[in-house]
């Protein structure tokens, strides 16, 4: 398509060989961008976008009219070829750009981090560029990386600023400015809450894994670091045995709740529980099994059952079972009704006549 654009011989031969390779360069995005998501995947890096573009011919032409003659050749043009890497946290920017140094030759001395340029009215623009190339495509191109909220704020100051052509007042851009801050904060306190959440989950890993259970308050993080160490397997074994059963794993999870519930406000204090109310569990089990042939029990077999003996042993009774299977399964009218056939049978097993 022709362009009534003013171009020397010399920039119309360079948009000639943009033409010519432009097949090239859509090759080469599809293939950058699919590399770049499968090793961002690999790496379990979450991104909040992967964009990517080839320059169009008319922006092309246009800027050849403006300061071709500053470019040799296409080569030159390092930005025909480009990509945007958005995520959601400041830190992740050089874990990006960590993962583009391994992937391709980096042109240091053209990439640019304007994070360092630490402008009052810059926050949107604080994006590492870095102009790459990679074996079999013999033309540089770029990526752009930066946060979610840098991006949604270049965009913004973008569509109300020098785009519209009209000379913005001072107060606008006060204000404009003042908004760039806040968001340059919120972005670095949710790298920040990130990282002392990460800090704390290994702390509590640590302590788990060397038994001071009593300094772990419970909570879902600490209690799927618990579930790690199997607590509920000693008996969930012990029960299976009673009809040498297999054991089908099933998420814990939902115990969450239930645990905090019967007053359990650290893993110390569910050590104790499981301690306390294993004997009584498994004597339900023995109860219940024995009446069956049943050669496949449930994960949560050892942990329901040792619930169900401290209610019951508790004097909760048809009432506490009933909002026990409420709590686990959701509210249904057969959970009444199997309330009421678990405390009936109970009340002839051992533990119910313990002092």
């Amino acid at each position: 398509m022709p362009y009534s654009r003013h171009l020397d011989p010399h920039c119309e031969s360079i948009l000639e060989e943009y033409r010519q390779n432009l097949p090239r360069f859509r090759e080469a995005a599809t293939q950058i961008k699919a590399l770049l998501a499968q090793t961002f995947q690999d790496a379990g890096l979450l991104t909040a976008g992967l964009e990517c573009r080839v320059k169009a011919e008319d922006s092309l032409a246009g800027k050849l009219e403006l300061k071709g003659q500053k470019y040799h050749s296409l080569a030159d043009i390092t930005d025909i070829l480009g990509l945007r890497v958005i995520t959601f946290y400041i830190d992740d920017v050089d874990k990006v750009a960590t993962a583009l140094d391994r992937l391709f030759t980096v042109d240091w001395e053209n990439s640019v981090d304007k994070r360092k340029l630490l402008e009052i009215d810059s926050f949107g623009y604080l994006s590492l560029h870095y102009i790459c190339s990679m074996e079999g495509f013999p033309y540089r191109f770029e990526v752009q990386m930066r946060t979610l909220l840098q991006h949604a704020w270049a965009n913004m100051n973008h569509d109300t600023g020098y785009k519209s052509g009209v000379e913005i007042p001072r107060r606008y851009l006060r204000s404009m400015n003042r908004i760039a801050g806040m968001l340059e904060l919120v972005d670095e306190e949710f790298s920040k809450i990130r990282s002392e959440l990460t800090d704390y989950r290994r702390r509590v890993q640590a302590l788990v894994a060397s038994g001071n259970l009593d300094e772990v308050p419970l909570d879902g993080d600490t209690f799927r670091s618990f579930l790690e160490l199997d607590p509920f397997g000693h008996l969930n074994r012990r029960i299976a045995s009673i009809n040498q059963a297999e054991i089908q794993e099933v998420p814990l999870m939902p115990y969450l709740t239930l645990f905090k519930g019967l007053r359990c406000h650290t893993l110390g204090d569910v050590s104790r529980f499981i301690k306390e109310n294993s004997e009584a569990a498994y004597q339900i089990a023995c109860y219940q099994m024995g009446l069956t042939d049943l050669d496949i029990i449930s994960s949560s077999t050892g942990p329901q059952n040792l619930c169900l003996a401290y209610i019951l042993k508790s004097g909760g009774g048809k009432a506490g079972v009933h909002h026990m299977f409420d709590e686990l399964y959701g509210p249904s009218p057969s959970n009444e009704s199997m309330a009421s056939l678990l405390t009936e049978q109970a009340q002839d097993l051992p533990f119910m006549h313990q002092n």
